[in-house]
This record gives C-alpha cells, structure tokens and sequence, in this order.
C-alpha cells in the first residue's frame, strides 16, 4: 500500500518560509530506550523499526520522522562483513573489493536482500502511522559505500592509484542506491536523507568526480515534487567542497559538527535549507540538560538570522543518547523562538 502523496515541494517552501522553524534532527535509533530493546531487536524487525519511529514522532515535535541512518545495511546486501551490538549501530569491517577484476565480478545485489527488505517494510508500515509529518528514509551516498566495500581508508588511496576500479564499484552501487531509492518511494516514503560522510574526506576535485556527480544521478532519477533527497555529509571538509556539494541538485541540506555552520550557512543559496549541527555524541549522547541547551541555542544565535537556517543534530543521534538531553534540544529550541 502507497501512502497518501504530499506535496514535499510545498512542505520544503512552508519551511522556508516560516519565522520560526521545527527543528529536524535525525533522531531515530533512541527509540531503543523508548521501547526497552537493543539495537539489534531494531535493526532486524520491520514493525519494531516502525512503532519505534511511532514512538519517536509521539515523544518529540521534529518537521519530520527519519528512519534508522544505518550505514551497513546496503554493504551487507553487497557481501561486505557487519559487526552488530546491542547498544551501538552496527558497523563495517573489512574490504571485499580491492582490484579492478574484484569489481567487475561484484554483483548488484537484489533489493530486498540483507535487511533492505526490512527497512523498506519499516517505511511502509511507518507512513500508515505517522500522518501529522513527513516520513523520510535513511540511505547510503555512493561513495561512503563504495569505500565501505573497498575499506574506507584503502579507498582514498585507490581514487589515486586506481581510479578505474573506483568508478567500476561507484556505477555499481549507484545503480543499487537508485533501485532501493525507488522502493523506499513505492513503500510511501516523502523522501530520503543520503549520508556521504566519506566524501568529506576528499579533495574539492575528487569529491566532484568519485562522489557528487554520483550523487547527482540519484537525485536526478528519484527526485520528483512529492519525494526529496537531503543530503547529508558530517565531514571536516564540507565547505571547502561546497560547490560541488551544490551540483547534485539535492533539495535540502544537513551538515555535521565538524564545520562552522555560521560558516556554512553563508555558502548555501538563500532559497535552499541547510541544516545542523548540534554535537550528537558530545552533546545529546554525553553532554548536560544545560550543556546541550547552551549548544542549540549557539548553534541558533550564529545561524538563525538566515531564513534558510533549520536547526538540527550535527549528524545522526546515537542510540544511548540521553532523552533528557534530546527533550532538552527540543526545549532550547522553544525557549530560542519564544514558543
């Protein structure tokens, strides 16, 4: 069953052109202490990953739900090795690519495998539950899981020293990230937040050729008025990237804690959103009730003043992040606004 079809162009503009904004943090894998689960319980059942994202939306007032940012799940489907834990997101280890022939025989896995499978049904069992926002799905950039496959540091290097076997393994996961985009949209997704932190590791010059302009693929073959694609990158060199960040033609933007986001905020168009950066390990995972109010309402002070300015974790929420501290981030962003 499809969900009802928002208009997400219109529900980008409202954003813009409200005074005062909601606050879209990726929040999602805290739902563990909402439901008394482990992080394994919630990243292998559909319905515990909904009532989860249910049970988030009903705790705080955020622009929109965000299922779990999960940067495994796609290299899994892939045959890459996955280290799970009960209280951590599950993580990569290893390389399965490491020469041009390895790449050429890597196979474009079926979407459905792994846990794609559950995640997509998560979406669509989500967006029945979750009517008053928008209900976005979390995904992999191009080059933060091509790098996954070929290990992460290897990966820098082989831009370099191997170029051609990096684009053999990019033109592949494209072409999955396109086809599990698409069912995200079919499950009745409004859209999907794309994490390439990888890429924030790269040159201007490279992040052009080995990220963004795969990126822009994505955008270009899924993008439409009632589903959007947020680009997410917590890398240190962000800003010195930025134009190229720019040409994937992505609607919306959300940046990490790395980066000055008063900085930032001056390099991004004045009818596009940008979004950030509160620390989420240093602040919501182990700051302060105060701590974390202070940090929001920094963060706000130095970027509210620009209209296309939308407040935000810095990156993904970890999952033994404090309520109280997130409840606070909330709060902060009240008391900012005078609500």
């Amino acid at each position: 069953m499809i969900s009802v079809k928002k208009d997400m162009r219109k529900w980008l503009q409202e954003m813009l052109d409200a005074p005062q904004k909601t606050a879209m943090p990726i929040l999602s894998f805290p739902a563990i202490q909402l439901l008394g689960i482990s992080v394994k319980d919630l990243i292998s059942d559909s319905d515990i990953q909904a009532k989860g994202m249910k049970a988030v939306a009903d705790r705080v007032p955020s622009a929109a739900s965000v299922s779990l940012m999960d940067l495994s799940v796609e290299a899994e489907c892939f045959g890459s090795s996955i280290v799970f834990s009960d209280d951590e997101v599950p993580t990569v280890t290893g390389s399965i690519v490491s020469s041009l022939e390895e790449a050429e025989a890597l196979k474009i896995p079926e979407i459905g495998s792994g846990r794609t499978g559950i995640y997509i049904g998560a979406i669509e069992k989500a967006v029945k539950e979750i009517t008053d926002r928008p209900v976005f799905a979390g995904i992999i950039g191009p080059f933060s899981l091509a790098g996954r496959l070929m290990d992460v540091t290897e990966a820098m290097i082989y831009c370099y020293e191997d170029p051609d076997m990096v684009h053999t393994v990019l033109q592949k996961v494209t072409d999955f990230l396109i086809r599990y985009a698409n069912a995200y949209k079919a499950a009745g997704a409004h859209g999907i937040i794309m994490a390439e932190p990888l890429a924030g590791l790269l040159s201007p010059a490279l992040s052009q050729e080995f990220s963004c302009d795969y990126v822009k693929k994505i955008v270009d073959a899924v993008q439409d008025d009632n589903f959007l694609v947020i680009y997410h990158n917590c890398g240190n060199g962000t800003i010195a990237m930025i134009d190229a960040i720019l040409s994937t033609g992505a609607s919306a933007y959300h940046f990490g804690n790395a980066i000055s986001m008063a900085e930032m905020i001056t390099h991004i168009p004045s009818d596009t959103i940008a979004m950030g950066n509160v620390d989420p390990a240093g602040e919501l995972r182990n700051g302060t009730v105060e701590s974390v109010k202070k940090a929001t309402k920094d963060v706000m002070d130095a970027c509210c003043k620009y209209p296309n300015f939308v407040i935000s974790s810095g990156c993904d929420i970890p999952p033994m992040s404090k309520w109280e501290n997130i409840d606070a981030f909330f709060e902060a962003t009240d008391e900012f606004y005078g609500r």
